[in-house]
């Protein structure tokens, strides 16, 4: 099996200041010895938050916006290998904001492509969403996109250019932004609302996402696009772990959102394997025949998928328990949870 080493390579994480970005460089510059790791964002009060007081002397800081093409190439200069994580993320500021998030997430992402091309990089691995599989909202629709440019950069990079890769996962649990918090915040009123009481969702925590990046990019041959088999939850489940006694409150689902969120659909799940952990979309249409070659030496232990098959959040079969939620939601490393957890077990009958 092949293994790309990150030893010694200089990185770029572009949206290295949200927190998949912060969660990267901290196990990048712990566990795996990068010669130099960019940070490329346009939060510049973020930024200096990371650099004050004693930073790793391979941290560098790159002001700058996925949109400005150019501003990408001088940050990739002398780079090896690119994570790009920059996105606009929260579903309804897509809504609302459609142009902005087609200009980032779209735009932005064939800028990543370009520059990495123009700078010879050696390897890119992009971040997708679940959303991307049938989308019904603009943010889904963008890296359904996103996705497409991503892989397809493959096509230009030629016999020496960069390999281009995705990997793509679910909600990251208690990230900013995400529902655990705000039932945690909200758990003290007596009510939680939820949009929908048959709502799934995926679980995955960050350390867990942060893990699976780097795994997928140090064995990305390039074309292909990674996903984990995640555990699902229902969120009616979630909010009785965090406030057993609350009153749950059906609101409507907002714009944009579903119900059951797919991970594979049954039109990618047939040109897919299931290899390690983890199920591995081959390109369709297929990758030229030099890199098909190499596909199939790197995922040869893999074994296709059953006709039919797709990856669903409302998968019973991968369903949590509330007692499950309840154990996980301790160990999350965010100030909500880590009060909550310190009530104790007691607290929460």
């Amino acid at each position: 099996m092949y293994t790309y080493n990150l030893g010694g390579k200089a990185i770029l994480i572009t949206g290295g200041t949200g927190s998949l970005g912060r969660k990267l460089t901290e196990k990048l510059l712990a566990d795996y010895a990068p010669r130099r790791l960019v940070l490329f964002s346009r939060d510049e009060f973020k930024q200096s938050e990371i650099a004050s007081g004693d930073p790793d002397p391979r941290l560098r800081f790159f002001i700058g916006d996925v949109r400005d093409g150019d501003r990408l190439r001088r940050a990739m200069r002398g780079i090896d290998v690119v994570i790009h994580a920059a996105a606009m993320k929260q579903v309804p500021a897509c809504e609302y904001n459609p142009f902005e998030a087609i200009k980032t997430n779209i735009g932005g992402s064939i800028n990543v492509v370009d520059a990495a091309l123009d700078a010879g990089v050696q390897r890119v691995i992009a971040i997708s969403t679940d959303k991307a599989v049938n989308p019904v909202n603009l943010y889904g629709a963008t890296k359904l996109v996103m996705e497409r440019a991503v892989i397809r950069g493959n096509a230009y990079s030629g016999a020496h250019g960069p390999i281009f890769s995705c990997v793509r996962y679910g909600n990251v649990a208690g990230s900013r932004g995400s529902v655990i918090p705000f039932f945690l915040r909200q758990r003290g009123t007596g009510t939680l609302p939820v949009t929908d009481r048959r709502m799934t969702r995926f679980w995955l925590t960050l350390d867990a996402a942060a893990n699976l990046v780097l795994d997928c990019l140090s064995k990305m041959v390039g074309w292909e696009t990674f996903v984990p088999r995640l555990p699902n939850f229902k969120i009616v489940d979630l909010a009785r772990a965090i406030a057993p006694r609350a009153e749950i409150r059906e609101v409507g689902i907002r714009p944009g959102e579903k119900v059951h969120e797919v991970l594979v659909s049954v039109q990618e799940g047939r040109h897919a394997v299931q290899w390690q952990d983890r199920i591995v979309i081959l390109p369709s249409p297929p990758a030229p025949p030099a890199c098909t070659e190499m596909l199939a030496e790197q995922y040869r232990t893999g074994v296709p998928l059953v006709d039919g098959f797709a990856l669903r959040s409302n998968d019973p079969t991968r369903r949590m328990t509330v007692e499950a939620l309840r154990e996980e939601i301790g160990k999350l490393h965010n100030p909500e949870a880590q009060a909550w957890a310190r009530e104790g077990y007691h607290a929460h009958q």
